[in-house]
C-alpha cells in the first residue's frame, strides 16, 4: 500500500460553486472511505489560494485519479485544476513506510 495526495487548486468562485453539489461530493467521498481508499479530506483554508487535500492509502494512484474523474466539484467547476502526487509517509502511526 502506498499514500496518494489528491491536490484541488479551486476556481475563485469555488464558494459559490460549491454548494449546490456537496451532498453528490460527500456521497462520493463517504463510498471512497468506506472501501478504505479515502482516509482524510478536506480544504486548506488561504487567504491567496484555498486548496483541497484529499490523502488516500492504495496501491496505486488509481483510486484518486478515478474519485478526481468522477467528482461533480470537478465536473461543475468548484475546482480548477487538480492532480495526484505518491506521498511517501515514514513517521507517525499511519506512515505505510517505516524508517
Amino acid at each position: 500500500m502506498k499514500h496518494f495526495l489528491l491536490i484541488y487548486d479551486y476556481a475563485p468562485d469555488w464558494m459559490e460553486k460549491r454548494g449546490p453539489v456537496r451532498p453528490a461530493h460527500l456521497e462520493l467521498a463517504r463510498a471512497s472511505v468506506a472501501r478504505d481508499e479515502l482516509q482524510l479530506g478536506g480544504a486548506v483554508p488561504s487567504d491567496e489560494a484555498p486548496f483541497g487535500l484529499l490523502l488516500f492509502k492504495c496501491e496505486t494512484s488509481q483510486a484518486a485519479e478515478d474519485f478526481a474523474r468522477a467528482d461533480p466539484y470537478v465536473s461543475q467547476g468548484v475546482v480548477a485544476r487538480w492532480r495526484v502526487r505518491e506521498w511517501i509517509t515514514v513517521v507517525g502511526e499511519g506512515a505505510l513506510t517505516k524508517v
